[in-house]
């Protein structure tokens, strides 16, 4: 299916389940936008400080179906896994024939495929809208992967073209000035149930490849004064002047790289990090696809590795990974103890 992107200026409602770093901030988009935005959360303040800011509060999922006009639109913004299982079991009740639920987090593609499927029974579509964009998307915009029935991310449209960057003043990629959907917009239909986050699992794995290569890399800089080496063959290189030089006109600039010369420019040494590094279950899911499909993934495998590594014993480079994750997405390292 082709998106347009016609709808616009359509205003729209929807409920937003998860009050956590990104689901209020994209509750927070939308309502910016004059959509008008329900949330509900376990922690009653989080939903009191929205309802401040213009979003209607609710009490439990009862309530939060009663204040959506059918059909009813309602994303979840939980945890993967028994969050986003349990979550769906006590909504799914108060929604009838025609409304969806979006699921926004990073669910295994293999589960959207199964709830759809029961969901499905009730008249109930499913969508999986895999979301890129952590602290910065309520500023940025968020880049969405979305699967699941077509008719239902048509309507729902308008939203999905609300959250996402939009074009701005980005041209499309050279051979794509004619080709019509909203890709260029930041979001795009990926396929049937579970496309859109296996598109988004893949997206997750790469961002893994990516972040160890410039924690290594910015490693062996760091190793290159060591008094093991030779003399007349050291250097004491300034890691932050490297990463800011390399935002500038380098083949290998990107966004992560911005975040890594802001951290290093806060933290030189990334002294507040122990280099414990966290993987979401993404990095997995994506080796267990690779073996699925006997397709070749050496990077991304020993990226994973790596953070597996990292919980036993810790270099700089593992304290580059966890400050740039700290970056893009608020994440807070978790270790024994803490």
């Amino acid at each position: 299916m082709v998106l347009l992107g016609s709808n616009r200026e359509k205003i729209m409602q929807i409920g937003i389940v998860g009050l956590g770093r990104m689901g209020a901030n994209m509750a927070r988009r939308l309502m910016r936008r004059e959509h008008e935005v329900a949330v509900y959360d376990l922690k009653q303040e989080s939903v009191a400080a929205l309802a401040k800011e213009g979003a209607i509060g609710a009490t439990d999922f009862a309530d939060l179906a009663k204040k959506l006009a059918k059909p009813r639109a309602v994303w979840l913004m939980v945890p993967a896994g028994a969050p986003t299982e349990e979550t769906i079991e006590h909504l799914r009740p108060f929604l009838e024939s025609g409304d969806t639920i979006i699921d926004g987090g990073n669910s295994f593609y293999k589960d959207d495929v199964r709830r759809s499927d029961s969901l499905k029974k009730q008249g109930v579509h499913y969508l999986d809208a895999g979301t890129s964009g952590g602290v910065w998307g309520i500023e940025r915009g968020y880049c969405l992967m979305i699967g699941g029935d077509e008719g239902a991310v048509r309507r729902l449209e308008p939203i999905f073209e609300s959250l996402a960057p939009g074009q701005g003043d980005i041209p499309p990629s050279p051979g794509r000035e004619n080709i019509k959907g909203t890709a260029e917009k930041g979001f795009l239909y990926c396929g049937p149930s579970g496309a859109g986050h296996f598109v988004k699992m893949i997206h997750n794995g790469i961002e893994y490849g990516v972040m160890q290569a410039y924690a290594e890399g910015f490693d062996i800089l760091r190793g290159a004064a060591s008094q093991t080496l030779t003399e007349g063959y050291r250097y004491d290189f300034n890691a932050a002047d490297i990463a800011e030089l390399w935002r500038r006109g380098s083949v290998v600039g990107s966004w992560l790289l911005d975040l890594t010369a802001m951290a290093l420019a806060e933290d030189p040494q990334l002294a507040k990090f122990t280099g414990v590094v966290q993987d979401s279950g993404e990095g997995r899911w994506t080796i267990q696809a690779a073996i699925e499909e006997a397709v070749s993934a050496e990077v991304l495998t020993a990226a994973l590795f790596a953070r597996f590594r990292s919980r036993q014993e810790h270099t700089f480079a593992e304290k580059m990974l966890s400050a740039m994750r700290n970056k893009f997405g608020g994440h807070v390292e978790i270790y024994p103890g803490n």
